[in-house]
């Protein structure tokens, strides 16, 4: 090969190699900033989320009056509450269901540390699956993190109040019977555990909700993060 030409060809790829090492920050910093926006916009999402569904709950009424996510008596009890109703004692059957509700609405401001924290602990690649994931994948995240120890948190705040009605202790030997005949699903023959599974459905099936409004409109929220990041 003519020796100009070599040295001609050897600058071009001198330059090249220059191009590229000058390019690969900027990609770098690009990926970078792709990440924080990422995991930016995810916890605003959860942030919204968590926000949303105790200020809507954690209020009186917030499960009583919400036809979603009011606490009735197992399917399995309809026969014992007809009974009491034909007895004229419906009364006591409307403060049961009122005293389960207003247990779930006291208990539902102890979610908000431990949503919270569960924030903080989010990492990169949990927010790369929540981005990629369906449409409840933020609420997904929500009870992966937090169901178990939300339980542990509900149930004393529950017990508290439902053990301030006797109907609670009625509620726990009538549905024992009928658990023991299959009417009534174990987990459901006992009140407070019955009412902190039915609250954390209810706080989960909100932060859903919310998590649905942010993906379909991520414009309407006001947040240049959320929409960028869940405006694609």
């Amino acid at each position: 090969m003519d020796p100009d030409r070599r040295k001609s060809i050897g600058r071009l790829l001198a330059g090249w190699g220059a191009g590229l090492s000058a390019a690969w920050p900027s990609l770098g910093q690009a990926l970078e900033l792709s990440q924080a926006d990422a995991s930016a916009g995810v916890k605003a999402a959860l942030d919204r989320g968590a926000d949303a569904a105790g200020s809507l709950l954690g209020r009186p009424d917030g499960f009583l009056g919400n036809p979603k996510v009011r606490i009735p008596l197992p399917a399995g009890l309809e026969s014992a509450t007809k009974l009491l109703k034909m007895t004229g004692q419906s009364q006591r059957v409307d403060e049961l269901v009122t005293a389960m509700n207003r247990a779930a609405e006291a208990a539902v401001p102890a979610a908000r540390p431990l949503l919270k924290q569960a924030i903080r602990q989010m990492t990169v690649a949990d927010a790369k699956q929540i981005i990629s994931g369906g449409d409840t994948s933020v609420t997904d995240f929500f009870a992966a993190k937090t169901r178990a120890p939300l339980t542990e948190r509900f149930l004393p705040i529950v017990t508290e109040q439902t053990e301030r009605l006797a109907l609670a202790q009625q509620y726990n030997a009538v549905a024992g019977q009928a658990a023991s005949y299959g009417l009534v699903k174990k987990e459901d023959a006992n009140v407070q555990q019955y009412v902190t599974r039915k609250a954390l459905d209810g706080l989960f099936l909100m932060i859903a909700e919310e998590e649905r409004k942010i993906r379909q409109d991520p414009v309407g929220t006001g947040s240049a993060i959320l929409k960028k990041v869940f405006g694609g």
